[in-house]
């Protein structure tokens, strides 16, 4: 099954890449690395699939569902506030609706989480990079 989604994504972005540039190894249009990409995925969507196929493979699992669509509703809640609210903001929405998807939920692990990745994202995004971005919307 992962073998077919490798190569499905790689169709998709081979498909939405199409009208690109593609250009040459030395001049890259804008089309280059996701072509190349696109490719890298089919090869190893083929790959994991003969794979599979020789050494047989383990009974597939049912989706998990609650998984699935609390990761997606946090991504979905960041994205939307982040330029609302700010980068703080946003991740501890995430991390605390995301950390609700596992099978236990340890809110000194999702805290410790949450300053990590503020602290992190911080450094990186706006210290580091100097991204115009809101840490704290209204504040910094």
């Amino acid at each position: 099954m992962s073998g077919l989604m490798f190569i499905g994504f790689g169709l998709i972005a081979l498909y939405f890449g199409q009208k690109l540039a593609l250009g040459t190894p030395v001049r890259m249009g804008p089309g280059y690395v996701p072509r190349m990409l696109s490719l890298t995925l089919l090869g190893l969507g083929a790959l994991v699939c003969i794979v599979a196929v020789v050494s047989g493979s383990d009974p597939v699992e049912r989706l998990k569902w609650k998984p699935i669509t609390l990761v997606t509703i946090g991504i979905i809640c960041f994205g939307l506030l982040f330029e609302r609210a700010g980068l703080i903001p946003a991740l501890i929405v995430l991390v605390t609706i995301a950390s609700l998807a596992g099978e236990e939920f340890k809110l000194t692990e999702v805290i410790g989480l949450i300053v990590t990745l503020a602290v992190l994202c911080t450094l990186v995004f706006k210290v580091g990079l100097g991204m115009n971005i809101y840490i704290l919307r209204g504040v910094w």
